[in-house]
């Protein structure tokens, strides 16, 4: 599975998931993006900071992307 380095911010700002936490700029809000192959993003998902991303919901919503 690819995954991003963001090193710049470039990526959270675009995906509109960019805030200041603690004098830092570009911090991403906690979130998961379902991208198919593609290119096209299928799903996305945003978070409070407390909050733990139910998985099973992110695998299924994946698997139906094979069906």
């Amino acid at each position: 599975m690819p995954l991003l380095s963001d090193w710049n911010g470039d990526a959270v700002r675009t995906f509109g998931v960019a805030l200041d936490y603690r004098g830092l700029a570009d911090v991403a809000e906690r979130s998961a993006f379902l991208v198919d192959r593609t290119g096209m993003i299928r799903g996305a998902w945003r978070y409070g900071n407390s909050e733990v991303p139910d998985f099973d919901e992110l695998v299924a919503a994946a698997r139906s992307l094979s069906s």
